[in-house]
């Protein structure tokens, strides 16, 4: 799948519609956004089972404050509407290579018991 430009209005369908959602939140003037954006790019066309998405932080700051975003790039994995991952920094590409198949590999059976494990815990 190519890339896609995520926006407030086409976010939930996003990721509503795609089991897993890589999103690069990023801005124009920040150097090491433009030094990711090469390697998300590369990875993204390797993986075309996989829908990747980014969020200019200076077009969507409320999609940026949402996911409270303090530093960019920010990377974040959605797998079936769970956020499984977020790391600020840019990822070396063995590295995002890596957590993709860590992604992939995940039981998500396991990890909704585990978030409803979590939810009741602190609604308790």
């Amino acid at each position: 799948m190519a890339l896609v430009t995520l926006t407030e209005e086409n976010f939930n369908q996003t990721i509503e519609e795609n089991e897993i959602v890589i999103i690069d939140f990023w801005a124009p003037w920040c150097g090491p956004c433009r030094s990711f954006a090469p390697i998300f790019e590369k990875i993204a066309q390797n993986n075309p089972d996989i829908t990747f998405a980014k969020v200019n932080t200076e077009e969507e700051q409320g999609l940026a404050g949402y996911f409270q975003i303090r530093s960019i790039p920010t990377t974040m994995i959605l797998r079936d509407q769970i956020g499984i991952f977020q790391q600020a920094g840019v990822l070396p590409e063995e590295a995002f290579i890596d957590i993709i198949g860590q992604v992939k590999a995940l039981d998500m059976d396991m990890v909704r018991k585990e978030a409803e494990k979590q939810s009741s815990e602190t609604t308790n």
